[in-house]
């Protein structure tokens, strides 16, 4: 297949790097599928063509050839390679048609199929901090050229015509075409800048933590991202001392986002108000009711100061980050707090009957959907619970260990999934469909493999 479009993309820019929260390994197929795109979407080529015929300030008719027009311009084909420590060579197969009257006064065919190579050095703006492309040193090479000459004309005389023509038209033609294809794939970075919203709790901004590199069968992006509070306060994310890496099992060329513990236990943080709860329901999923009659059964105090069945309010608080944790196929959830329960009488204001600090965790199971990632838990263990107080005497708390399981399992799980349904952004650039990735849970971190339609 014929090679068109040289792109050679550079990451040149030096600086201080900073610990990522996240890595993107772009393979081959999603810079293939997004430069592909480029040049289909923006019709470039063909905009090119239409524009070649009309006359421009500046820009001298071209000897021996009136009425210029292109036409016919063939679907490009489109190649990448990856260049270690330099970036990525892009080539392009196409070919189109030149019409005209020549300086002979006919009609003229002239059917073309060229490369067009570029230098396009990627770096990093200074304003936005943004990934940019540029390219440098245009040129055009003709691989076939044919026409409708007469050829009784001399032969030396129609190539040194084409010769001229071609390189008068061509370069001016496509090489603009060039540098608009880079304008339309530096846009699908922009919304990396934005701020996206996690409910009305915060925000998160994908800022990079580096100039991107480039392998033998990637481009790596590293991320820093920001974690931001709604009146402003930032989290930050907990330094680890293992450093981030991708997994060794994927295939080579191929593209995956990994999500560091650290940064979803930030993430999470911004919802850590919403986890407090007050639950007043009687009749809860498969416990029995919530009345101090049951309570009873595990704490034989509460019915000596109610002998009456009262209806309970539980009221529990998250006092500490919610905290993330992932080994390989397992990620949980841990959250530390207090759970207080009080005794409801009518007329009357609720009294507690203990409170209770509690630390247990949640299993995390990770999904992807409308580019969010979405977090479904379900009760793991109760790892710890201590009296802090109680108006019903004292008591062994660990008498209270199934009962605060199944309330746990049943009253409270159901409030942390209600509040995770928000879903957490993933990064908005080139626009990555999400939802086909598949999700692995690996040391430290999530893994999304990503996938093309």
């Amino acid at each position: 297949m014929l090679r068109i479009l040289c792109l050679a993309l550079f990451g040149l820019l030096t600086g201080v790097r900073a610990d990522p929260g996240a890595l993107l390994r772009l393979g081959m197929d999603i810079m293939n599928h997004e430069v592909q795109r480029a040049m289909e979407e923006s019709h470039i080529l063909e905009k090119m063509a239409a524009e070649a015929g009309k006359k421009r300030p500046g820009v001298k008719p071209i000897k021996g050839l009136s009425n210029m027009k292109v036409k016919d311009v063939i679907t490009p084909v489109i190649t990448l390679n990856f260049v270690p420590g330099v970036g990525i060579f892009q080539c392009v197969a196409t070919g189109m048609t030149i019409t005209g009257k020549s300086f002979t006064g006919a009609n003229m065919e002239i059917i073309v199929v060229l490369n067009i190579t570029a230098t396009n050095r990627f770096l990093q703006d200074e304003e936005t901090g943004l990934p940019v492309f540029k390219s440098e040193g245009c040129e055009i090479t003709l691989v076939s050229v044919k026409t409708n000459l007469p050829s009784n004309m001399l032969p030396k005389v129609i190539s040194k015509f084409l010769d001229s023509t071609l390189h008068k038209v061509l370069p001016g033609l496509m090489c603009p075409a060039i540098d608009a294809v880079l304008v339309y794939v530096n846009e699908r970075w922009a919304s990396l800048n934005h701020p996206m919203p996690v409910g009305h709790m915060g925000t998160i901004k994908y800022a990079l933590a580096s100039t991107p590199t480039t392998t033998a069968s990637h481009v790596q992006v590293d991320f820093s991202p920001l974690v931001q509070q709604q009146m402003g306060k930032t989290i930050p994310l907990t330094n680890t001392e293992e450093a981030l890496e991708f997994p060794e099992d994927y295939a080579e060329g191929s593209s995956q986002l990994l999500l560091s513990a650290a940064f979803l236990t930030a993430e999470l943080g911004l919802l850590q108000k919403s986890l407090d709860v007050k639950i007043q329901d009687k009749m809860i999923g498969e416990l029995p009711p919530q009345t101090t009659e049951t309570l009873a059964d595990f704490l034989p105090a509460v019915a000596k100061v109610y002998p009456k069945p009262k209806p309970l309010v539980t009221q529990i608080n998250i006092n500490k980050s919610p905290k993330v944790t992932m080994k390989s196929g397992k990620s949980l959830l841990h959250l530390h707090g207090t759970l207080e329960m009080f005794a409801v009488q009518r007329g009357k204001r609720p009294v507690s009957l203990f409170l209770l600090e509690v630390h247990f965790n949640l299993r995390i199971r990770y999904s992807v959907h409308e580019n969010r990632l979405q977090l479904a838990t379900s009760l793991n263990r109760l790892l710890s619970l201590s009296r802090g107080s109680s108006s019903v005497g004292n008591f062994n708390e660990k008498e209270l260990t199934n009962f605060i399981t199944n309330y746990l399992q049943e009253a409270y799980t159901p409030v942390v999934n209600d509040v995770l349904q928000v879903g957490l952004p993933l990064p908005d650039l080139l626009a990555i469909n999400y939802d086909l990735a598949e999700l692995h849970i690996a040391e430290n971190a999530l893994v999304l493999d990503l996938k093309q339609a």
